[in-house]
Formats: structure tokens, C-alpha cells, sequence
């Protein structure tokens, strides 16, 4: 549960056409702060040039910058170039480490040329001052890459984690332990060591058709170490490739022992600066440091640019460790609250995506019904506690009146504007594509019992699916404003008063993040409630698992057309019986929320089946916006 926010000063190093050595890409930064200086070591490659035999090539040099702020570098010049015959051909990717005085730079040396895996080994440069290589080594005999150092020992060794065959897939993400800084380039030992390789490495893929690569060096955390690291999904297929970013939590005595990590990818390509440039819809992770309460990633993007995002240190880590996460987001022990009666046929097969409001000192439960017929209809429970259900009504509080909803009124979010309710849900007749209607009811009447709803408004455009509709319960400086999903994103509309004419636009508010749990799809949950970061949206996601899940995104207060941000991580998706096994496995799906007492009560449907609870409370989804 929480939050990634790209630096808005991105890309923070370019390339600079007046150094020839860095004049076609800058990235693969890692940064390390020395005193009132930030400095960073990168990648730097030049505009193609030509070799002995003809062929041209774009030279990868390490340079050197620093910084005051963090967003302006001076002071940029080569740091470590090719000098041996064993990185000939380029250094890449650094990744710099102080420990014991030193500052250890380890990096890519490539020594053949067209490149293949032999020739593409790890080297490290040693340094006092980061000012002047007193030494360099050759490191590993075998193809390597993406080498780092914990920044201290462990259990009294000089350990070191690095990716292991990874221009000859499968990839390994492998740990090494040293006892003394010269074995770290002693040849016999690491030939001892490689025999025994599977001893050594983790492998958190989820698939074989994924790559891993260590991202940057470890970070030193209260729960365990900090990887920030290189996941690929589906490597091997380059139209659907999708390179992530995501991060393990490693024992503080065991490192090889995995004891948390993200769900998913913090971050994929998103931006322009990501997707378009030397090589397309690419960021790589290479360095990470933690400033005030934030974890700062330094990336690559595009293999052209440096970039740097921040995510919360405690929210991150809270979503990596299980038991912590069920801290924030707390089922009811009792779920299901509502459950098919066999003795009503108009439910006596499913009930499920339920919204809700809090009228008259109770929390009122709106929920879908489906009974023999398989048409579904709206009943209503009632709440002192927003857990228990002390009234359920015996007879449906809304159904089809009109013919385009003659097969069901489904998923319906209600909200209290004025003195009347307004509810929208989704008209399906059975053969148009599903669309939206709105209907509305006195206040007075609905806690009376009154069923004297307004004859239903068709508000949809005709040609087009349109669902998962709601109404701000605000008047904006636009008119009202109603969400609801075309195709497979969020999107808005305003209309000038409450009666209706047909919706003519839809404004692009949240779409699809591809290689992110929300890939295939996106629309609302529950209405959008203010609070003081905002307006808050529940909203569902579907991704290549076709698992719906629950994140939430925040809207600006005073334009809440404008989307501030969005969670990385999904805050609460199918894991119990009820939620993976029904009508539809693997869905939690809410329509309501109620906001009482700093707790917000997420009402949901588990596997399109049953009506289920759980809370958090305000002040923990505010701080995921952190």
C-alpha cells in the first residue's frame, strides 16, 4: 500500500552533445553521498565511432558528477575508461559502495566486440576519494553483471550479490562472502565457487519465461535488506517484454534467505522520457538511497537517460511483509455478511457488489441479487455496526422497470446530494451493450421505507459499453461531475444539472498501466469521498492474472478531474476461499464505501457471489500518499 511519485525534474542527467563521451546516453546512474554532496557514478556512451576494422561502435565509459540539490550535477567528467585489455570494448553500469574507508565500483567490462557472453564479466575500480582509481581488478572469470556490495559485512565477511549468467539465460541472482578484499579478484576461488553455484543464488521469478538483475546495492533496513532490482517479465518475448521494477527484503544475517517482496512491479514504463528512446519502454534500476522518509530509486530509462522516483520507506516496506500488510486492511472475521437465501428466489443464488451509505444512525447495505431467473435486482441490510446485518429486507428495494434494463439492474453506487439519493447502476437488457442509468429517491423516503423511486434515465451514449458509474456527491466549478468506464479505462464527464441528459464525453481520468496489476483494465468501486489530501477513489483493476483486485487513487480537491496519484500495489485482492471460489473466481469487487469515525468500511463482492467487509483506517490510506 503505497504510493510511487517520479521526480518532477526528470530526466535529471541528459546527454551533453559537447562531450563527445557522453554525447549519445547518460543512465545506469548510482549515487552515494559524501558529506554536503550528493554524487553519482553513471554510464556514459558516446556517438558511434569508428574501430580498426570499420566497424563503428558507441564507447560506454563510467562518469562522474555531483551535486548540491540532488537535481543540478556539475563537475561531470569520465571516471573510469577503458584501460585493460579485459573491458576493452566499454565500462557499464556502475553500482558504488563505501565500506571501510574505500569506495568500491564495480561495473560491466566488456573485452570482445561484436559482444557475446564470454567477453562480458564484472570489474571493480577502487577508490579513496572517489576522485582517483588507485586500483582495478578483473573480478569474475564467467559472464556476469550488475555486481554490489553491502555496505557492511555480514557475520564478519565482505559479501557481495551480482547477477550470474545473465547474457545466457536463465539468469541467476547469486551472493558471494569473501574474508579478505583481495579474494574478491582471486580466480581460484571463484572458480571453486561457480561449481557450486545453485548453493549461492535466489531466484524470486514467478515464471521461467522471466529475467532478473540486481538492481542497486542493498540498503540496510530495521525488517532486513533493501534490493531494489531488475524484474522482466516474459523476457524472451519481445512484444510483450515488460520491464519492471520491484524489491526483496533479504535476512540481515542471511541474505540468501528471501523473507519479503512486492506483489508486482513498483513501476514500469509510464512516461514519455520511459518509453521513447535508444531502446524503447525500458527503466533499470541501479542505484537507491534513503533521504528523510523516503527511498529514493535512481533508474535508467530508455538506456538514454538518468531518472529518480521516491516511494515512502515504511509504506514500502509495510506491503512487502504479509503480516503487516493485514495490519492496515482488516477483513471482518465474520465475511461473508451476506450470503444467497435459498428461500427468496429473487437471491437464492447469488448476492454480491454491494454499495452502501450511513443514513439515520445505520450503515445501509445496497446489494446485487440474482435468483433463479438471473436477473439481477437491488436488496438492501441493514447495519448498527457496519459488521453485523440486524435487518435484511425480504422483498428486492429496486428492479427493472423499463425495457433496455429487462435483464438487470447491476451494480449500483448511491450517493446523498441535497435531500435525495442518487443512485446509478448499470442497465442491461440482453442484447444492447451494457449502459448506464441513474435514478433517485428522497432521503426521507428511503429511511421510511418509501420505495418511491424516479423513473430511471438511460444517460449512456448508445453505441458504447458503458459501465461502473457514480456521481461525485459534490457540485464542482464544472458542474457535477460523473465517473464511469469506457472501454477499459476511468473516465468523466459533467453535466450542468441532476436532470440528466446523455453523457457526451469521456474525459481520460485512469487508464490500464501496462506490466502493473491494473494492466487490462481499470473502473470505480465505490464513490469518491473528500478528506483532507483530497477526493479518494476505490477503484478495481485487472491484470494478466484476470484477478480483480482494489487499489486507490487521489484526485485533486479542488479539480478532482485532476489525478494526483495512484497506488503501486493493490490494497486488497482475492485470497480467501470466498473471494477466489463462486460465480467468478478470484474477484473482490466493492461499490460502497462508508467513511464513520476515521474508518473507512470497504462493502465488497467475493467471487460474484457474496457481500463481504473490511476497514482501514483514514489516516493509513492518507499516509499511503505520502
Amino acid at each position: 500500500m503505497f504510493v510511487l511519485r517520479r521526480s518532477k525534474y526528470n530526466p535529471i542527467l541528459s546527454p551533453v552533445r559537447q562531450h563527445n563521451w557522453e554525447s549519445f546516453a547518460t543512465f545506469n546512474w548510482s549515487p552515494i553521498q559524501i558529506e554536503d554532496k550528493l554524487h553519482c557514478v553513471y554510464r556514459a556512451m558516446s556517438l558511434p565511432e569508428p574501430l580498426e576494422n570499420g566497424e563503428k561502435i558507441s564507447m560506454s565509459v563510467i562518469g562522474h558528477a555531483s551535486s548540491d540539490d540532488g537535481i543540478e550535477f556539475d563537475n561531470r567528467l569520465p571516471f573510469i575508461v577503458p584501460e585493460e585489455s579485459w573491458e576493452k570494448y566499454g565500462c557499464e553500469d556502475p553500482r558504488v559502495t563505501k565500506l571501510d574507508g574505500k569506495y568500491y565500483i564495480f561495473y560491466t567490462a566488456l573485452s570482445e566486440f561484436p559482444f557475446r557472453a564470454e567477453g562480458i564479466k564484472v570489474a571493480v575500480a577502487i577508490s579513496k576519494d572517489l576522485e582517483t582509481i588507485e586500483e582495478r581488478h578483473l573480478v569474475t572469470p564467467f559472464n556476469a553483471k550488475a555486481m554490489a556490495m553491502f555496505p557492511e559485512k555480514i557475520n564478519g565477511k565482505t559479501v557481495v550479490i551480482f547477477g550470474v549468467n545473465t547474457d545466457n539465460p536463465p539468469a541467476k541472482i547469486a551472493i558471494a562472502e569473501f574474508d579478505k578484499e583481495e579474494d574478491l579478484w582471486n580466480e581460484k576461488i571463484w572458480n571453486k565457487w561457480y561449481e557450486n553455484i545453485d548453493e549461492h543464488t535466489i531466484d524470486p521469478r514467478r515464471s521461467e519465461r522471466d529475467h532478473v538483475e540486481v538492481g542497486a546495492p542493498p540498503i540496510k533496513t530495521e525488517h532486513g535488506w533493501l534490493l531494489v532490482y531488475s524484474y522482466i517479465k516474459d523476457y524472451f518475448n519481445e512484444k510483450n517484454r515488460v520491464f519492471g521494477i520491484e524489491a526483496l527484503l533479504l535476512d540481515l544475517n542471511d541474505p540468501k534467505k528471501i523473507i519479503g517482496r512486492t506483489s508486482g512491479p513498483i513501476m514500469v514504463p509510464e512516461t514519455t522520457y520511459e518509453k521513447y528512446g535508444h531502446l524503447s519502454d525500458i527503466i533499470f534500476p541501479s542505484g537507491a538511497m534513503v533521504r528523510g522518509e523516503n527511498l529514493e530509486i535512481y533508474y535508467g530509462s530508455t538506456d538514454t537517460l538518468s531518472c529518480r522516483a521516491k516511494v515512502n520507506l515504511k509504506n514500502l516496506m509495510e506491503s512487502m511483509i504479509p503480516e503487516m500488510v493485514s495490519e492496515k486492511i482488516k477483513r471482518f472475521e465474520g465475511n461473508p455478511i451476506l450470503e444467497p437465501i435459498k428461500e427468496h428466489l429473487w437471491e437464492n443464488k447469488y448476492v454480491f457488489n454491494p454499495t452502501s451509505i450511513y443514513l439515520d444512525g445505520k450503515f445501509n447495505i445496497l446489494y446485487r441479487a440474482m435468483g433463479d431467473e438471473e436477473i439481477s435486482v437491488i436488496g438492501l441490510a441493514k447495519s448498527n455496526d457496519g459488521f453485523h446485518i440486524d435487518e435484511r429486507l425480504p422483498e428486492p428495494i429496486y428492479k427493472p422497470r423499463e425495457l433496455f434494463e429487462s435483464k438487470g439492474c447491476e451494480d449500483a453506487r448511491i450517493v446523498e446530494i441535497g435531500e435525495r439519493l442518487h443512485m446509478t447502476y448499470t442497465a442491461f437488457d440482453g442484447i444492447n451493450v451494457p449502459k448506464i442509468a441513474v435514478t433517485s429517491i428522497a432521503t426521507k423516503d428511503f429511511i421510511e421505507k418509501k420505495w418511491d423511486w424516479e423513473i430511471p434515465t438511460l444517460i449512456s451514449q448508445t453505441k458504447y459499453m458503458d459501465k461502473d458509474a457514480c456521481i461525485l456527491p459534490q457540485k464542482t466549478s464544472k458542474g457535477y461531475m460523473v465517473f464511469h468506464r469506457m472501454g477499459d479505462s476511468i473516465c468523466c464527464d459533467f453535466v450542468k444539472s441532476l436532470h440528466f441528459d446523455k453523457l457526451k464525453k469521456c474525459i481520460q481520468l485512469l487508464l490500464p498501466r501496462f506490466g502493473m496489476w491494473d494492466s487490462k483494465k481499470v473502473g470505480i468501486s465505490a464513490p469518491p469521498f473528500l478528506c483532507d489530501a483530497g477526493w479518494i477513489l476505490i477503484y478495481h483493476g485487472v491484470g494478466d492474472d484476470n484477478a480483480y483486485k482494489v487499489g486507490v487513487a487521489l484526485f485533486d480537491k479542488d479539480d478532482p478531474s485532476n489525478l494526483i496519484a495512484t497506488t503501486s500495489a493493490p490494497i486488497l485482492e482475492p485470497e480467501l476461499d470466498y473471494e477466489k471460489n463462486g460465480q467468478i473466481p478470484n474477484v473482490v469487487f466493492p461499490c460502497g464505501t462508508v467513511l464513520k469515525d476515521n474508518v473507512v468500511y470497504i462493502y465488497y463482492g467475493g467471487a460474484d457471489s457474496v457481500v463481504a467487509v473490511a476497514t482501514i483506517k483514514l489516516d493509513d490510506l492518507i499516509k499511503m500518499f505520502d
